[in-house]
C-alpha cells in the first residue's frame, strides 16, 4: 500500500512559513491561498494555515529528555539527514536537541534533531541507517 499522511496546522505569518519550510527545509510549495499554503513536507502533505499556532508542552520523555508534546516528525535516510542537518547548523537554527544519536548500539539506533518552526511549532527530524529498524524493539 502507498500512503503518504496529511497535516494541517496554524502558523502565524506566511511569509516566515514560507522561508522556513520552502527556503530553509527545502520544501517544494504546492497550493496555496492568501490564508494557506501546502507544502511537499518529504513526501507528506503538510497543509500550514493562518492562525494561532497548537500550545505544546515538554511532557514526552524520550532517551532522558523531555521533548514538546505534540510535535511534527519525519525519518529520513542517514545521508539526507546529515545534508539537512548541516543546512540547519549552517543557517544557525536554535536547536531544543541538537543532532545527536540516540539508542545508540541499541535496535532502534537513530539520529535525531529537535527545532521550532517561525511560529513555535515543534519538528522532529529522525534519521535511521536502515529502515528496518524503526520499528525494532
Amino acid at each position: 500500500m502507498r500512503s503518504a499522511f496529511h497535516l494541517a496546522y496554524n502558523v502565524r505569518d506566511l511569509d516566515d512559513a514560507r522561508a522556513f519550510y520552502g527556503d530553509l527545509l527545502g520544501c517544494a510549495e504546492g497550493r496555496s491561498t492568501d490564508t494557506w499554503v501546502d507544502y511537499n513536507f518529504f513526501g507528506h502533505q503538510l497543509s500550514l494555515h493562518i492562525g494561532e499556532p497548537f500550545s505544546v508542552a515538554k511532557t514526552g520523555l524520550v532517551g532522558g529528555v523531555k521533548v514538546p508534546m505534540p510535535h511534527l516528525g519525519v525519518v529520513l535516510p542517514m545521508d539526507d539527514w546529515k545534508f539537512l542537518a548541516n543546512k540547519l547548523e549552517q543557517a544557525k537554527v536554535e536547536f531544543l536537541i541538537a543532532p545527536s544519536v540516540r539508542f545508540e548500539g541499541e535496535p532502534g539506533e537513530q539520529w535525531t534533531m529537535f527545532f521550532f518552526d517561525p511560529s513555535g511549532n515543534p519538528i522532529e527530524v529522525k534519521g535511521f541507517a536502515d529502515f528496518d529498524a524503526i520499528f525494532a524493539s
